[in-house]
């Protein structure tokens, strides 16, 4: 509301009352700070976080605080407990920690490399918005849902993220210039196999604090590694703020102490333990594959994949989908619904077995099929069908598939050097893996008096194509016992 105030009048006996309007709103330069204006946000990982006052206004929207029903690792929380964190902490994490990494070259190199106020507004930014094209139960929409009702799809949710950050801006009429803007977006995009950053010419480098497509080194890992293993129970030794500490940028590239090689190495192992024990779990595997079957079966009716072309409509999906789907009229998605109540009650996808692609055959291994599993069955006990088998093909990396990431990171001998070089891992250590991927191929039974035939059936396979049994060992019987 106004103040009304009493001004002098020029005439005595005449009313003199006038209203004066509110201050207007002060306009924020890009970039600037102001205290009035920065709130502080408690993380239980990073502690006290300040988000200025353009990053609070996109954190305002309806849009970002979506991210609270997205869970960030899906449906792992049925397995681990503690996995119940969400997109909205981790974004705000690797808002934090994009912040913390432009203010130490800005601290050592600022004048040298003529970084701004613009740039650190940016980089923080891209950090902040990396994550909010993601959709329903993170990953598995993008690699798992889409593909099976759209197969070949190309979507990600890194270009969902640019595509909804535009709709944020006109919808909030958020004060950011289009050329700011553009630039946000492709640092979010910058690690997808689609971008077009690598033709950037002026600092190049920003580019790879967020999401690094060049050698997979970027403050999102940094935050989820020590996120995910703090919420699953998992220790982790990786030290994130070494790296950031240690970060000089040579030649418009991100370079590291050739001291902090294994420093670096620890980080991708500890990802890929990560995708090991957690995220590719055998049951965490069993509840996604029911649950991409339900999102199947009620995508003609909940209209789920036609979402996703349009970021007005794709913001309104997230995790509570699987109770759009229980309160559908009874008549509709039954199958949906049966599935998810068995979910419920843990009556999974029964785990037969599974193994690992020898080394050799890496390299031109296709994905195993249920096709694949019911086309090696001898037996006629049971006559299997496609609809009986549920198949997963793991791929478990350093970020670079089969090549090692650390081979396109250059390193430095000490502060005082000004040439950058590559380190061969047998220089530092022999204890070293040599080699980066696992390919593993899981086959579950989706009725539990089927495991002994598909478990046949998949040895079957394994003769086939590799002339031996290549898993770990017989299915368990104790599996294969079933009280009927």
């Amino acid at each position: 509301m106004g103040e009304y105030c009493v001004a002098a009048s020029a005439e005595e006996g005449e009313p003199a009352l006038a209203l004066t309007p509110p201050p207007a709103r002060r306009r924020h330069a890009y970039g600037e700070l102001d205290r009035c204006s920065t709130k502080q946000v408690f993380d239980n990982l990073h502690g006290n976080i300040s988000l200025d006052p353009l990053a609070r206004e996109f954190v305002d929207t309806e849009e970002f605080q979506r991210l609270r029903d997205l869970k960030q690792l899906g449906l792992t929380y049925l397995v681990y407990p503690g996995a119940v964190h969400t997109r909205f902490e981790h974004s705000l994490g690797v808002y934090w920690l994009a912040g913390e990494a432009m203010n130490n070259l800005q601290m050592y190199q600022g004048k040298e490399l003529g970084i701004d106020r613009v740039d650190v507004q940016s980089v923080k930014l891209a950090g902040l918005l990396h994550d909010i094209g993601h959709g329903p139960f993170s990953h598995l929409f993008e690699h798992e849902f889409l593909p099976r009702v759209h197969p070949g799809s190309t979507w990600s949710h890194e270009h969902m993220s640019a595509l909804l950050l535009d709709s944020i801006v006109d919808k909030h009429a958020i004060d950011i210039e289009p050329d700011y803007l553009k630039v946000v977006k492709e640092m979010i995009v910058a690690s997808s196999e689609f971008s077009k950053t690598e033709g950037a010419r002026e600092k190049r480098f920003l580019y790879d604090i967020v999401a690094n497509g060049r050698n997979g080194i970027d403050v999102d890992k940094f935050d989820y590694i020590d996120r995910d293993c703090r919420a699953c129970g998992l220790g982790s030794n990786f030290q994130h703020w070494r790296l950031l500490q240690g970060m000089r940028v040579m030649g418009d590239e991100i370079c590291y102490p050739a001291k902090d090689y294994l420093s670096i190495h620890k980080l991708f192992t500890t990802r890929a333990d990560l995708h090991r024990t957690v995220y590719t779990h055998a049951k965490v595997k069993a509840v996604e594959l029911m649950l991409v079957d339900a999102l199947v079966e009620a995508n003609d009716y909940l209209g789920i994949s036609l979402h996703a072309q349009d970021p007005e409509d794709f913001w309104k999906l997230d995790d509570t989908i699987v109770k759009s789907i229980e309160t559908a009229p009874n008549d509709e998605l039954k199958k949906a619904k049966e599935i998810i109540q068995r979910i419920r009650r843990r009556e999974l996808y029964k785990f037969c077995n599974q193994y690992s692609v020898p080394k050799d055959k890496l390299e031109n291994f296709k994905a195993i099929t249920a096709q694949d599993i019911v086309c090696s069955q001898k037996s006629s006990k049971v006559l299997l069908k496609e609809e009986d088998v549920a198949v997963s093909n793991v791929k478990i990396d350093l970020t670079r598939g089969k090549d090692n990431p650390l081979e396109s990171i250059k390193f430095f001998k000490d502060y005082g050097c000004d040439e950058k070089f590559p380190v061969i891992d047998d220089r530092v250590s022999h204890l070293l893996p040599a080699y980066n991927q696992d390919r593993i191929v899981r086959v579950y039974a989706k009725k539990p008096e089927l495991v002994e035939a598909v478990s046949e059936a998949f040895e079957n396979l394994q003769l086939r194509m590799y002339g031996e049994k290549t898993q770990v060992h017989d299915t368990p019987k104790k599996r294969i016992r079933v009280q009927y």
